[in-house]
């Protein structure tokens, strides 16, 4: 074999470059492929295509939402470098303070902004203990996980207790009510946040020094940036998400239960990993996150109308976190490859 021939073989052809130049252009492009591959699937093993009914499908823009919200700002804190294992304790504390707020004859959106402002405090001290006490954020926020769970379960028991929003017909129309009798409010909120983290992290300069501390700490530091203070400000974006995702919970539900939010520490994590945010930091987008949320929304929803059993969303959920992350290690490999040559 001539030379000619062997320096061929390692140069891209003019369809591999067109591929490469996409998925730079692209970075969310697996992610979407797998979230389109879902609705197919979960359209086809659903009896009946119950998957694509008006009443699922507003089932699914109601619901997600709640769990979307959060992921959404667990995301932003993973690029920042950082990861919140309490955001299901959160959750539930929250709730227990906008439930009891109610009990106590408060204005429903007087409590609404009081429990926003308990989740941001919580999340404040969960960037404290992290930054200040310079514990890793996993076993600080597992901590944290623990003791506000335990707190919940302390002060409100296993027993439910009722939500009353009947004489707030405003606070229910804004919060759980439907645009048109159609598109639940919740998703409107979704999109509402969504549009704000956005902003937030592609085009001002505090998302750039999210990115900043998330890739290179010392870096971001020798730049000038503070990057306690942004890790900080990370962690109360989540705990704040958590009050209000909360409130939408508690209104929709009609009743509180110590419980709530059992197992979505993982699962957000997973949402912002199918989405292709980096464990390490510093990488990672908000369309991708998002649609990671929407992935995990529907496999839960996918498995339900299957009818299978429910560890059956333990077994999916792993197998396309698994399957995202290797997309996205070709997808770098290939981008590493055209950036060399």
């Amino acid at each position: 074999m001539t030379a000619k021939a062997e320096s061929g073989l390692g140069t891209p052809t003019k369809s591999e470059n067109v591929v490469m130049q996409f998925f730079v252009r692209f970075r969310n492009a697996g992610v979407f492929v797998i979230f389109v591959a879902l609705l197919v699937l979960a359209t086809i093993i659903s009896p009946g295509q119950n998957f694509m009914r008006e009443a699922n499908l507003e089932t699914l823009l109601a619901l997600g939402p709640e769990f979307c919200i959060i992921a959404l700002g667990i995301g932003v804190l993973m690029i920042a470098g950082e990861f919140d294992l309490s955001i299901g304790s959160v959750l539930a504390f929250c709730a227990l303070i906008f439930t009891v707020l109610l009990e106590q004859g408060v204005n429903p959106f007087i409590a609404t902004v009081v429990t926003l402002i308990g989740g941001a405090l919580i999340g404040m001290f969960n960037g404290l203990v992290t930054v200040k006490g310079q514990i890793v954020s996993f076993i600080a926020t597992l901590g944290s996980m623990m003791f506000w769970r335990g707190m919940t379960v302390i002060l409100a028991g296993d027993k439910m207790r009722a939500v009353t929003l009947d004489q707030y017909p405003l606070f229910t129309n804004v919060f759980i009510g439907s645009l048109g009798g159609v598109l639940p409010t919740q998703a409107i909120w979704l999109l509402f946040f969504g549009v704000i983290l956005f902003l937030l992290l592609h085009h001002r300069r505090f998302g750039n020094w999210i990115y900043a501390t998330g890739d290179n700490l010392m870096a971001a530091r020798a730049m000038g940036i503070n990057t306690g203070r942004v890790k900080i400000a990370c962690f109360v974006i989540v705990g704040a998400l958590c009050g209000f995702a909360a409130v939408l919970q508690m209104s929709r539900l009609a009743a509180f239960s110590s419980r709530v939010g059992t197992d979505w520490e993982l699962r957000a994590v997973a949402a912002a990993v199918v989405g292709g945010t980096s464990l390490l930091g510093g990488r990672g987008s908000l369309v991708g996150i998002f649609l990671g949320g929407v992935i995990i929304v529907v496999i839960d929803n996918m498995v339900t109308l299957a009818r299978l059993a429910y560890e059956w969303t333990y077994m999916v959920f792993g197998i396309v976190t698994l399957g995202a992350v290797l997309m996205d290690l070709i997808i770098e490999k290939r981008i590493q490859r055209g950036s060399a040559s």
